[in-house]
């Protein structure tokens, strides 16, 4: 692959004018980034792995304007219009199922921006969204060469180190609650839930018992994080997933022997009381107050009934604003106009009257109106629908190891897909990669030739 002269020239001239400049220092900057530049240019999904397991760690970025994630998306954006350019990509890769929802779906987006009802709000909604379709972009042009074991992985690590953090510093913790490097614990709770199925992954492929151990221990913090984070969004979403790994491994329950299940039988008998027992008293009666609201436990749970006023204030503006919504970021600007606003202000400040919906779902279908929300669920939908269909190719040629992989995603993407209906997050940098690696992973199985399948 042809790096191109004009890059080189242009940095180059960039390294001798910071010499000249009163700032010499920022020039051996400029070769590292020369460098990491060639090496994007070279292996541009390395740049997509990267940002995968930067997700969870860019809270460390917070006080920057320029992240990590942002400068090397930017540079894989550069490097892919480059390649495309020069005929180094093929353009078909770009072909997608999920191009007819997404261009429907960013043409009412466009409209209910022309009639919000705040323009400002709206523009900082599109520039914060804005990144999510161009990581679907990227993702679809070199999603075939990412290492899916690799993406595991770091992923899996990524995740972990932030669950350890936040259980034994209060730093990384909001209001006793685990966040992560993040400012809302549901938030951490979703990177939890997505990395859980992974880490199983990693353990059921560990090539020795030394390696299984390591990433059990990973899924272990990975429990306790979620346990610290006192989700119950997450802690339900997480039981569906693993549901769905049950179900998925049915075939091989069947290899347990009698001895094999007093063993079991003795590690549950251990385990269950001991989480019990270090779960915090919190999280247990936040548990409860779901197995008992239809005897009021939501006037009673402040959270409850916070979340109970967003779906009332989300239904009227979808009554007054059916086709286009109230525009693009502006739910907080409707409900802090409410009387529930002022209820569940804890301190009455400002950022306490201007909530999210905590809800994407709500919050697209009343922001951007009904039309918008049924093609981004539809968009949600079929990536779902791609990955069971690549499950299902893989199966046909009898590739159990890409069935298991594709199990594994399905259980991920469903976290996320799940987790959106608790969380106003359309912006999820997971949610976007996930969705244009279904396109990728369906395309890769059903070009694959039956007559390579394994016996």
């Amino acid at each position: 692959m042809i790096f191109p002269l004009s890059i080189v020239s242009l940095l180059g001239l960039v390294c001798l004018a910071l010499l000249a400049s009163p700032y010499p220092f920022l020039a051996p900057g400029a070769v590292v980034g020369l460098v990491g530049f060639a090496v994007l240019y070279r292996k541009p999904a390395w740049g997509l792995l990267a940002i995968a397991a930067l997700v969870p760690l860019e809270g460390l970025f917070k006080e920057s304007a320029l992240s990590g994630t942002k400068l090397l998306g930017a540079a894989l954006a550069l490097i892919l219009l480059l390649q495309l350019a020069l005929h180094q990509i093929p353009s078909e890769r770009l072909r997608s199922n999920l191009w007819r929802w997404l261009i429907g779906f960013a043409a009412l987006y466009l409209l209910s921006l022309l009639a919000t009802d705040d323009m400002g709000m709206s523009l900082g909604h599109l520039r914060e969204l804005s990144v999510g379709p161009i990581l679907f972009v990227i993702t679809l042009l070199i999603g075939r060469e990412l290492n899916l074991d690799m993406f595991a992985r770091l992923v899996t690590l990524s995740v972990t180190l932030t669950c350890a953090l936040a259980m034994f510093s209060s730093k990384y913790q909001d209001q006793g609650r685990a966040a992560g490097l993040l400012e809302d614990p549901n938030g951490f709770a979703m990177l939890i839930a997505f990395a859980v199925p992974l880490a199983l992954l990693l353990v059921i492929r560990g090539p020795n018992l030394l390696h299984r151990l390591f990433w059990l221990g990973c899924f272990g913090l990975l429990l306790g994080g979620m346990t610290k984070t006192e989700s119950r969004s997450g802690l339900v979403v997480l039981f569906l997933s693993l549901l769905i790994g049950l179900w998925h491994y049915r075939t091989q329950l069947t290899r347990i022997r009698p001895r094999h299940l007093g063993f079991a039988m003795i590690g549950l008998a251990i385990a269950i009381p001991l989480g019990v027992a270090v779960m915090p008293p919190g999280y247990v009666a936040r548990i409860q107050s779901l197995s008992i609201l239809s005897s009021g436990a939501k006037a009673q749970d402040e959270s409850l009934g916070r979340r109970a006023s967003y779906i009332v204030v989300g239904s009227q503006m979808i009554r007054e604003h059916p086709l286009l919504g109230t525009g693009p970021g502006t739910f907080p600007l409707h409900y802090a106009t409410t009387g529930y606003a002022k209820v569940f202000s804890a301190n009455r400040k400002i950022g306490d009257l201007y909530r999210r919906a905590h809800n994407t779902y709500l919050e697209i279908f009343s922001e951007l109106g009904v039309p918008a929300g049924m093609l981004f669920v539809g968009m949600m939908a079929t990536g779902m629908y791609n990955l069971t269909r690549a499950r299902r190719a893989w199966l046909q040629r009898r590739n159990g190891q890409q069935a298991d992989l594709l199990t594994h995603l399905c259980m991920s993407y469903l976290s996320l897909a799940l987790f959106l209906m608790f969380l106003s997050a359309p912006n999820q940098k997971y949610v976007w990669i996930m969705l244009a690696l279904t396109c990728v992973l369906r395309t890769k199985a059903e070009e694959s030739p039956i007559t390579e399948a394994k016996a």
